[in-house]
């Protein structure tokens, strides 16, 4: 009985610990993608208003010299300068897709903790190079897109090794509800990453990059040292056995993956769920500077309530999911309420700061409740279907499928945000409620489909 006590008592341990190192792994990861959005108000400023100041401040004999950032950095200080932030974004978020897709599948045949060791590493390297473009007056878009694809394809090793690794360790009892709680790293990344990259947004924006980039990289040799892929029997038996080795099941193809029911529904569900969500992710502090006349700081703070938002949501669609035991209809109907929410929010600069910071919880909520459930919860119970007969390593390919085909929504919706922009915010909004009408649709349509066929994974 003692044995028994002990033996359980290092299992919670060790499943404690993964549960923590891996959100703060992926924090990281979202800490480091976050500057982008906060510099970008700084990289192409008001140079008017700019201009002003230092013509009303004295003659040009009592000024001390402009410092060389007083207006905007080039190659962004044209007019066309909105097309070429969101080409930073979709360079990133591209590249990011592409490699997801490749990324689970390498990730099932190496070992998790070397591959996500590695991986954390150079994506803090791409990160600190951004920063040192500030550094020595590196003014090419050619260095700035070179190193947005870099860091989006190194960045594809995260999410298939954390959800494989907290799979691994949590069966699917309350699913919805821990990785609900886990998976509050993304909007926890995002805040920290909003709040380090303000600090220094207006004196020195290279440091907004340089602090998540060693960051990242100190948290890749913390998983080096201490991430445990998998519950291992030999960790907790304290007598000697016999170990009998039985011959582990291959990895699945890719074609394999996508044949299990609802790996498909919830992909192109997601496509359109994370198109709205990094739209957000990667515009709203310029969008709230130009409508709602924020500094670039200011902005940055107060966009931090979204994600907030997006922490009760991704929990509060857990807890659901788990008691309906019905993972689509969930995100059909918080994607339902997302609706009049965005198109309030595209009229944020005739409300007062209250409305206001109301508008960026609930649109938080409703808008990553549904991208954090099916990422999770729903990838996990995928990628434990009865169909692959315990097959455990098919859970990092399945993930991959779902969020690489969400990234490549990930990558449009920036995209589309700085094509659309120039005339006028409200068609921001339009394409963001046709997108999630359609992922709506989606949704809906899956939730008819798997009523029958997988019902005891709880996914309708």
């Amino acid at each position: 009985l003692r044995c028994t006590v002990e033996w359980v008592r290092l299992f919670l341990m060790y499943r404690a610990l993964t549960f923590s190192l891996t959100f703060l792994l992926y924090t990281s990861f979202h800490l480091s993608r976050k500057p982008i959005s906060i510099v970008k108000s700084e990289l192409h400023k008001n140079c008017s208003s700019v201009g002003d100041t230092w013509s009303s401040a004295g003659t040009p004999s009592s000024l001390t010299p402009p410092p060389r950032d007083h207006c905007s950095w080039k190659p962004f200080d044209k007019s066309n300068y909105k097309q070429l932030l969101g080409a930073m974004d979709y360079s990133f978020l591209c590249a990011y897709a592409v490699g997801m897709y490749l990324s689970g599948i390498i990730g099932e045949r190496l070992p998790i903790r070397l591959y996500l060791s590695v991986g954390m590493l150079f994506s803090g390297l791409f990160t600190c190079l951004f920063g040192l473009g500030y550094f020595y007056n590196i003014h090419n878009l050619g260095f700035y897109i070179f190193v947005q694809v870099a860091n989006g394809l190194v960045q594809t090793t995260g999410w298939p090794s954390v959800v494989t690794c907290i799979g691994n360790w949590f069966g699917k009892g309350r699913r919805g509800l821990i990785m609900g709680l886990w998976n509050s790293h993304t909007s926890v990344g995002n805040i920290l990453g909003s709040l380090i990259a303000g600090y220094w947004v207006s004196s020195n924006w290279g440091l907004s990059f340089m602090v998540p980039g060693l960051i990242i990289a100190a948290m890749g040799l913390v998983c080096f040292l201490f991430l445990v892929e998998r519950e291992c029997s030999a960790i907790f038996t304290l007598s000697p056995v016999v170990v009998v080795k039985s011959q582990e099941p291959g990895a699945i193809s890719f074609m394999g993956a996508l044949n299990i029911p609802g790996v498909v529904e919830f992909s192109l569900c997601l496509l359109f769920a994370k198109l709205v969500s990094y739209t957000f992710l990667f515009w709203l502090p310029l969008y709230m500077t130009k409508a709602a006349h924020l500094d670039a700081k200011r902005a940055g703070d107060l966009s931090t309530l979204f994600d907030v938002g997006g922490i009760i949501g991704g929990v509060l669609a857990g807890v659901v999911s788990d008691k309906l035991g019905m993972r689509a209809t969930t995100c059909a109907v918080m994607l339902l309420l997302a609706a009049p929410t965005l198109y309030g929010f595209s009229m944020i600069s005739e409300f007062g700061m209250g409305p206001t910071i109301g508008m960026l919880l609930v649109c938080g909520g409703l808008v990553n409740g549904p991208y954090a459930l099916i990422t999770t919860a729903v990838s996990a119970d995928l990628g434990t279907h009865k169909s692959l007969k315990g097959n455990a390593r098919a859970l990092s390919t399945v993930t991959a499928i779902i969020d690489g085909t969400g990234s490549v929504g990930a990558a449009l919706g920036p995209l589309l945000a700085g094509l659309l922009s120039p005339g006028g915010w409200d068609q921001v909004f339009y394409m963001l409620m046709a997108s999630d009408f359609i992922a709506l649709l989606v949704s809906a349509l899956c939730a008819l489909r798997l009523t029958h066929c997988s019902k005891p994974l709880g996914l309708t």
